[in-house]
């Protein structure tokens, strides 16, 4: 096995741009489906995945796996737990979106690696520098201004926040491929998919048209907008360092913020005026810290 040197490449570094830059721009194409049911979205992200998942796993001959996978019972159960956890995130960010709250998804996203080394200090025993003490802490004093400010959570992004985070430990237990994981998890969700879009018709309430109407193309193209980004993404993340990857993953929900405040106008006030900024200032130390330890061990 030839094992790959721990460097940033160009082709990685274009991988990685395009799955940032077309998840950023995503709420602009989740917005044209704001008048249909989060739930049928998301059973046609699933549904429309699957083909696009298979083709390339054929193309790179990597199916075996997914086999593997369906026939080990551990395997296939710690699968249907991300799985599940991928579908409540999607299902949670497409509801911000549509009723207007793109920027708690933007939040959710910038809180999301932030919580992910909270997870490694207290499930698998990983020490925290006092940068990410630090980190976490701002974090913590941005959704404190959020709460007494509001009068509640920010139950949008905590929600992405707490599914993404397990989902990405999950995936760290999966002995699985990126791209493998992905079609096997679309696999155990998609007769769920399946009987409720078959439910919707029976009942009539479908937004899926034998007709090729506008919304029949926008749910077939569900399909690509979720496992195309993906797909590219997990072949960047080879190619480039962690440090790289730690970095460029504030991409997305920085556009997401944007395109929240610029083109849905959703309201910006004081406690996202102080929030927003904490956030950002974690971030900072986080990834100072993060880039300075890729440092010390090169």
């Amino acid at each position: 096995m030839i094992k790959r040197e721990n460097v940033d490449t160009p082709q990685g570094l274009a991988f990685a741009l395009t799955a940032y830059f077309l998840w950023g721009f995503l709420p602009l194409y989740i917005k044209l489906l704001a008048h249909i049911p989060p739930a049928e979205i998301i059973a046609h992200r699933i549904i429309w995945s699957v083909p696009i998942a298979v083709v390339v796993l054929l193309i790179l001959r990597r199916t075996k796996d997914v086999l593997t996978a369906l026939k080990t019972p551990k395997m296939l159960g710690m699968a249907c737990v991300t799985a599940a956890l991928v579908s409540l995130n999607w299902g949670i960010y497409v509801w911000a979106v549509t009723a207007g709250y793109a920027m708690e998804a933007a939040l959710g996203y910038y809180m999301n690696p932030l919580f992910s080394i909270a997870l490694g200090a207290l499930l698998l025993g990983e020490k925290l520098s006092r940068a990410q003490l630090v980190a976490i802490g701002l974090a913590a004093t941005a959704v404190l201004v959020l709460v007494i400010d509001g009068g509640g959570l920010p139950w949008a992004a905590l929600g992405m926040m707490f599914t993404w985070g397990f989902y990405a430990l999950g995936k760290k237990q999966l002995p699985i491929g990126p791209n493998q994981g992905f079609l096997l998890e679309v696999l155990i969700l998609l007769p769920f998919a399946l009987a409720y879009v078959a439910y919707l018709s029976t009942q009539g309430t479908s937004h899926f048209e034998a007709a090729l109407s506008t919304n029949t193309w926008l749910l077939l193209g569900c399909g690509v907008i979720t496992a195309v980004p993906l797909m590219i993404y997990a072949n960047g993340a080879k190619l480039l360092r962690l440090s790289t990857i730690g970095i460029l993953q504030y991409i997305a929900p920085t556009i997401i913020f944007l395109i929240a405040v610029f083109v849905f106008d959703e309201p910006f006030g004081r406690a996202r005026a102080i929030a927003f900024p904490l956030i950002w200032l974690a971030l900072i130390v986080y990834t100072t810290s993060m880039v300075r330890q890729m440092r010390a061990k090169n």
